[in-house]
């Protein structure tokens, strides 16, 4: 896979991320921006993940130890 193909890719997980977040669908938001940030680690989704998990670290803490 090229440098381009993965920042493409990247792109789409971190916009598929935003989507699952805008339905409180915390889990998927944050296993897209995780593949966004594995693909290309300056992806915005690094910000975008550690906002998700400032935001969960505040609010319900056990949506991290099912």
């Amino acid at each position: 896979m090229t440098q381009q193909e993965r920042n493409e890719a990247a792109e789409r997980f971190y916009k598929e991320g935003n989507l699952y977040r805008q339905q409180n669908d915390w889990q998927h938001a944050l296993e897209c921006y995780n593949q966004a940030i594995e693909l290309n680690p300056e992806s915005p989704a690094s910000k975008a993940k550690e906002m998700l998990e400032n935001i969960l670290n505040f609010y319900c803490k056990e949506m991290f130890n099912p």
